[in-house]
């Protein structure tokens, strides 16, 4: 045990102001003398404890060691670091941005996606590049390896195997500040600031069929004693749930007459610093799909009054939602999609996604084996359910600091969100800020305007949620300049300007990405500084010229008109290979520059109007049926959410540029009409 390497001193606990919330006598941990850790090394006075080793305290701690702080991460077990609890896969619509922002910030995740995953592709083609949706699936044994050595390689990074039974708090003149942590029962660990990533282990109970068992996840026991401080501290508190489905023996399924899916070829690389992954195109593994039967919707509605977790009046995900939900919500639909997952190369399991579940196991049994392909499935690992404590989180600031104690931040899905993506980019926030902090220096925030990362923490801070918060694109009403292809130049530059006394972008990362974004600002003012004919542009490219016109068009102007091969093949022609012309991600990204060259400073504009306006007072009586702009759909999500203020207006999910300003128009100019 990495936690028996520590040298302890009996010490008694200090008197107030200094108190534990559970207060015991306790012995106080002397990290100077303290033998080594993870990776050999010795601890140091702690900078940052970081609770919990999931998605969210992975980036937490590792960002903290490299803005400098020295931290400590605090886990059950080092053998769970970097485990994908629930599906194997990261990224997807919304999801994809928040991983390629993380990135953006030398994040880890997605370099560790880059190097485990067993297919690539990006979701949501269909669509403009702005709203596609990275996505990987990921070898389950792979990721967590990765993200093991990540963690033991980084510098200024400690782990110990440790229960956190308490806080340690501090109260002066009635401010609280959290100054440490008690582990396993009686020792006491200090530090400057502490980050609790607890995921669903607060109070964590699992259900299967009418069972219910304490756990924060199948075989881990339930944080109890931290979720009782939490609560004696005045944090205002709720209930959540989530579920898991069951995993199948690849060999017992039939996958005649399922659809295929194949990865992309080439795949695409999440990190910035990767121009290609791990593997070739022709080595991915496919994914399948396959539908239920009426006999699925029969089993379910049998198994109803033995299945605790469908009683429950918790809020479970919206839009993920378990077979049982589906089957109660949509009763007309004959069938439900599932998807046939690979959970890794040497893994004989397979994810059965979109089939969470949380009947009895006889049931579980009976409805597998009805759905088309799985007749004959075995099941190796039952699905099940799981319940948690969560906190409001409008009680945190934009740092994912809490109002209520200071130098205790909070991330993932503590804060009543789900999935790995949004959990990694709340601990990266919470890892930066803790560890300025230590250092006296002034906040790091993201802007609803300058990233995903951003809008979801300004969602949760300011209107909170009451049913696990998911990422979509939908939540920005910036996304044709939020795109995936551009989050390093949005975010790098501007976190490596707090390096002076606390960066987390390293100066080789930083010139990295100023050397890529000088090769594609070459390479777009050429492009726009190149003007002909369409009949000239298609004619170079080997296009039919007949109707094409004699209208000059700057090459910019010409690949916005063209489709994806299209395009790729102009670029590839007409730029130089030292502009990387000839580069899959570069071409990219002009081609997203080339689509929306002409909306984003008309969006800017609109942006401009409405933050100049944004503490307008709409008024409760206003019928927005009666403003002609706007759609039915907008209307329908205005009339139910009755905004007080354009500000408020703008957080609504599917708001956009153009309509605020058609409804800050409209209320502007009803003012007026009222006022004279």
């Amino acid at each position: 045990m990495i936690g028996s390497l520590l040298k302890i001193s009996s010490r008694k606990l200090p008197s107030c102001p200094l108190f534990s919330l559970n207060c015991k006598h306790h012995r106080r941990i002397h990290l100077k003398s303290c033998g080594a850790s993870v990776g050999g090394r010795r601890y140091d006075d702690v900078d940052v404890i970081v609770i919990g080793g999931g998605h969210a305290g992975c980036e937490a701690a590792t960002a903290s060691a490299r803005v400098g702080a020295n931290t400590l991460l605090l886990t059950h077990k080092f053998s769970t670091i970097g485990e994908m609890s629930c599906n194997p896969s990261f990224g997807g619509i919304g999801k994809g941005h928040l991983v390629k922002e993380i990135d953006a910030h030398d994040g880890i995740c997605g370099r560790i996606c880059d190097v485990s995953g067993v297919q690539y592709k990006i979701l949501n083609r269909s669509k403009g590049p702005a709203v596609w949706g990275p996505r990987a699936q990921i070898d389950r044994k792979l990721y967590k390896k990765h993200m093991q050595e990540e963690i033991r390689k980084t510098e200024n990074l400690s782990v110990l195997e440790a229960s956190v039974d308490d806080l340690i708090v501090d109260d002066v003149d009635g401010k609280l500040k959290c100054v440490g942590v008690i582990v396993d029962g009686n020792e006491m660990i200090f530090s400057a600031s502490v980050i609790i990533t607890a995921g669903t282990f607060l109070r964590g109970e699992i259900h299967l069929g009418m069972e219910r068992t304490p756990a924060g996840r199948m075989g881990d026991q339930p944080a109890v004693g931290l979720a009782k401080t939490i609560e004696k501290i005045g944090f205002k508190m709720g209930r959540l749930k989530t579920g898991t489905p069951p995993r199948i023996l690849r060999k017992s399924i039939n996958f005649e007459g399922m659809t295929e899916w194949k990865g992309d070829d080439p795949p695409h690389p999440f990190s910035y610093e990767n121009d290609r992954v791990y593997i070739d195109a022709d080595e991915q593994l496919s994914c399948f799909t396959t539908t239920t039967t009426p006999q699925v919707a029969q089993i379910v509605k049998d198994s109803l009054h033995q299945n605790v977790h469908v009683q429950e009046e918790t809020n479970g995900p919206r839009y993920c939602p378990s077979i049982e939900s589906k089957i109660i919500k949509f009763p007309l639909k004959s069938s439900h999609v599932c998807w046939i997952e690979p959970e890794g190369w040497d893994c004989d399991e397979i994810y059965l996604q979109g089939f969470s579940c949380t009947m009895p196991r006889e049931h579980q049994i009976k409805a597998v084996r009805s759905i088309k392909g799985l007749e004959s499935a075995e099941i190796s690992k039952f699905g099940y359910g799981v319940e948690y404590d969560y906190i409001d989180p409008r009680q945190l600031r934009s740092t994912l600091e809490t109002h209520r104690v200071g130098q205790l931040y909070l991330a993932g899905q503590i804060n009543g969100t789900t999935g790995y993506e949004e959990a990694a980019a709340q601990g990266l926030i919470a890892g930066i800020n803790a560890a300025r902090q230590t250092q006296s220096k002034t906040p790091y925030t993201v802007e609803r305007s300058e990233g995903y990362i951003g809008v979801m923490i300004d969602d949760l801070t300011t209107q909170g949620t009451n049913e696990p918060y998911r990422m979509f694109t939908s939540r920005s009403e910036f996304r044709m300049s939020l795109r995936p292809d551009n989050a390093d130049e949005r975010l790098t530059e501007r976190a490596y300007n707090m390096a002076i006394g606390g960066g987390c972008v390293s100066l080789a990362r930083l010139r990295s990405t100023q050397a890529r974004l000088q090769r594609l600002h070459e390479a777009s003012a050429l492009l726009r500084g190149e003007c002909a004919s369409i009949t000239k542009w298609r004619a170079r490219v080997g296009m039919d010229t007949r109707g094409a016109g004699s209208r000059a068009k700057s090459a910019l102007q010409f690949v916005s008109m063209l489709d994806s091969d299209g395009a790729h093949a102009f670029l590839e022609s007409f730029l130089p290979p030292q502009l990387g012309g000839a580069g899959l991600m570069m071409r990219e990204r002009l081609r997203a520059i080339a689509l929306y060259d002409r909306v984003l400073p008309l969006q800017e504009r609109m942006m401009e109007e409405v933050k100049r306006d944004e503490a307008l007072e709409i008024g409760d009586n206003l019928d927005y049926s009666q403003i002609g702009s706007l759609k039915s759909e907008m209307v329908e999500k205005l009339e139910l959410c009755r905004p007080r203020t354009i500000a408020a207006a703008s957080r609504i999910q599917g708001m956009t540029p153009s309509c605020l300003v058609v409804l800050l128009r409209h209320v502007r100019n009803t003012k007026s009409k009222l006022s004279s």
